[in-house]
């Protein structure tokens, strides 16, 4: 069947979307749809479980910086607790509590990543791209995924990154600008790296279709949501591919914090980053896009990635903060932003007016940044365990 979805409605993309999936679905299913069935009762995924219960704020200091092994444990070989295990570990696969295979999750995102492609505009700076593309590659080779990893940046001035299933992932240029240093945005793309490994979408699928087992499938009973994804774009796509529980967040944190240790990132970042994300929403709402800051960084959560640092994360001399390649991959995306705006005005009766540069220290002077790749010559700010840079 050929599909041509140009200029096609979220009602109408919904529909497609429901004929493929379900036909997936009835695919990939293995109980029989007459025998009603209960999802399977497993024990709470290390990291999730609250630590006695929901911490106030005033008790959890998000500006704390724990050590790796600071208060070392001994973890089970091969768990999902050692950190050394990673890459060689099978998280949420294929059984009762997911009934999608690889090639299944490969298929439904590239779908989405499609329609995704066609309703946005991207960043295609090879610069820019290259080093947000390597970030990116580097967490995915220190992560437990199995599949190949498409990265790209998508123009918007709103906060935000999501990965689909099937390793198809979008960051937003928003969210590198408002990163500070390369390690934020690394925690951020191992947090979503983290919900591919783990096939959260397509288990919080499997959890829906267990509960209208017997019935009509939840997917087709509303399921389905136009979702905007940044800005004004809206795609039509399941719930569970942006809407995952609680319990699967807080195992992507975990899972997150141990990927970009592996790269070799501080991970403190990973929670400087989030609280940073949050209270920026708070002074200026509408600047983090909705699907990213609809679950916050909790306290009981920042107090679950602070435990986990100190005490599965094995200790280790100096990890990597920033590069000079980042401030000047920040440097030239900027410019490639404002002239986007410069070029987007509607006014065009009006003269357009922008601020000289001051000399040679105006970061988004020409002079000023690489523009090229840095990362021969490059060396990354280190972070030593007694504090000191």
């Amino acid at each position: 069947m050929r599909a041509d979805c140009k200029g096609w409605s979220a009602a109408a993309l919904a529909g497609l979307a429901l004929a493929l999936t379900t036909g997936l679905w009835a695919q990939e299913s293995t109980p029989s749809s007459t025998t009603p069935a209960s999802p399977p009762t497993a024990q709470p995924a290390p990291g999730t479980t609250p630590v006695g219960g929901d911490t106030e704020a005033a008790a959890v200091d998000p500006d704390k910086v724990v050590e790796p092994g600071s208060q070392k444990i001994n973890v089970k070989p091969g768990s999902i607790d050692d950190v050394s295990a990673v890459g060689n570990r099978e998280i949420g696969g294929r059984g009762a509590g997911n009934w999608y295979s690889v090639d299944t999750e490969i298929k439904m995102g590239k779908m989405y990543a499609m329609e995704i492609e066609k309703s946005s505009r991207f960043i295609t700076d090879p610069v820019v791209t290259e080093y947000v593309n390597r970030i990116g590659q580097k967490i995915v080779k220190n992560s437990d995924c199995k599949v190949p990893f498409t990265i790209k940046v998508i123009d918007s001035d709103e906060i935000n990154a999501f990965a689909l299933p099937g390793g198809f992932f979008f960051v937003t240029s928003g969210l590198i600008l408002n990163a500070d240093e390369e390690a934020e945005l690394a925690g951020v793309m191992a947090h979503e790296t983290a919900h591919v490994c783990a096939h959260h979408a397509v288990r919080e699928m499997t959890r829906l279709n267990y509960a209208q087992l017997g019935a009509i499938p939840l997917v087709m009973i509303g399921g389905w949501t136009g979702i905007a994804l940044y800005e004004s774009v809206e795609i039509a796509v399941p719930k569970a591919f942006m809407h995952v529980s609680r319990e699967f967040e807080e195992q992507a944190d975990y899972l997150g914090v141990q990927y970009m240790y592996r790269a070799g990132y501080d991970p403190q970042a990973y929670i400087t980053f989030f609280e940073k994300v949050q209270a920026l929403e708070k002074r200026k709402p509408g600047a983090v896009a909705k699907v990213f800051a609809d679950h916050p960084q909790t306290p009981d959560r920042i107090l679950h990635s602070q435990e986990e640092i100190a005490r599965i994360l094995p200790a280790r001399d100096e990890y990597a903060v920033t590069t000079s390649e980042f401030d000047d991959i920040k440097a030239r995306l900027a410019r490639i932003e404002n002239k986007r705006r410069l070029t987007d005005s509607k006014d065009t009766k009006k003269p357009s007016l922008r601020r000289g540069s001051t000399g040679t220290g105006d970061p988004t002077s020409p002079s000023s940044t690489s523009t090229g790749n840095s990362s021969s010559g490059d060396q990354p700010t280190l972070h030593r365990r007694d504090g000191q840079n």
